[in-house]
Parts: structure tokens; sequence; C-alpha cells
């Protein structure tokens, strides 16, 4: 059985980063294949941006992030305060989703315009087998979770209260820029 799912991106932290960065992604099951697409536009030019489903391991929904999650009151609604209404990290949207690999250098750069697409078929069985060593349920849950697009450029300057540091990528890779819910249809 074929199920759909969409989710419309808007922005986040806009205000602060210059842009409005927008757009949508689908994720369609069919037998054994994920098929994710999104296209985004208006995002931050020529730099790599992150892009993952976040959630709650226990199946509770999430819900995108506002300026109202921006505890600390620096302007800029970061990572870690996302995590309250949004969760944690799940699923990369890079070259191999099913890896379930998130912090590298393997996901989409936007063009000169601020444009990208993605489009990948992953191995259904093989995502949910990891997702399930990772969150104890092979359960995807799609229509429980939001879509976080990440990333400004390095030159754009971030108080230090701006947190977001994964690995030895700084606040600059991770803070979102977009986010959307993704809802079956």
């Amino acid at each position: 059985m074929t199920q759909k799912y969409q989710a419309d991106i808007i922005s986040l932290n806009a205000t602060k980063i210059g842009s409005g960065p927008h757009g949508t992604a689908t994720f369609i099951e069919d037998n054994d294949q994920l098929t994710i697409t999104i296209e985004m536009f208006d995002t931050p030019a020529n730099i790599e941006h992150w892009e993952h489903f976040h959630g709650f391991p226990d199946g509770k929904d999430a819900a995108i992030a506002t300026a109202a999650q921006d505890v600390n009151g620096d302007g800029f609604v970061d990572l870690m305060e996302t995590e309250a209404v949004s969760g944690t990290t799940m699923v990369p949207f890079d070259d191999a989703p099913e890896k379930m690999d998130i912090p590298h250098d393997r996901y989409p750069i936007a063009d000169v315009d601020g444009h990208f697409a993605y489009t990948k078929v992953v191995p259904l069985s093989t995502l949910q087998a990891n997702f399930e060593k990772a969150f104890g349920s092979k359960d995807l849950q799609l229509d429980k979770r939001v879509i976080y697009i990440h990333g400004v450029p390095e030159q754009l300057e971030l108080p230090e209260s701006v947190a977001g540091m994964v690995g030895h990528f700084d606040a600059h890779v991770t803070l979102p820029i977009a986010v959307g819910k993704i809802k079956r249809l």
C-alpha cells in the first residue's frame, strides 16, 4: 500500500539570516521504498544545507519551532531550542538516509540563487532497521515528525549564545533556517 506525506516548509530565523527560505518535502512509501523529494528556495546561497526529520522517540507528536522557542532571548532559535517542541534529530536527508549517519559533508548545496532540489529513493527496510536500532521502533511515524533545513554562511555573525555544535560542525552548520510539519495525505 502506498502512503504519501508532505510538508510545507516555512522560514525560521529569517529576519536574522536575511532571507526567507521556503519549500516543500514529499515522502512516498511504496513497498520497500521511501522516495524523498525536497525542493527549497531562498536559502543562503552557495552553501551546504543539512536537512533531517526530527521527532520524539516515544511517538509524541512533534511541532515546528517558532520564535517562542528562543528561550535565551538572543533573537535566534538554535538547534537546542527546537528540541522542546520538535524532539531530536532522527533521519538525515543526505546521500544515504538509510544509514542514519548525521554529522558529515554530504548534504545538498544551494546554488547561487539559494535553490536546491533533492531526491533519494531509499530501501525502507534498511532505514527501518537502523531506525529501530537508534530509537527502539521500526515505525518512522512520518506524520508525527517535522523537517528542518539548516545552515547559514560562516560570515554571518552569531552571538555566543547560539548553541548547536555537533562534532566539529558549529552553529553556522546546524542553525535551523526552515521547518515544516510532515502530514499524511
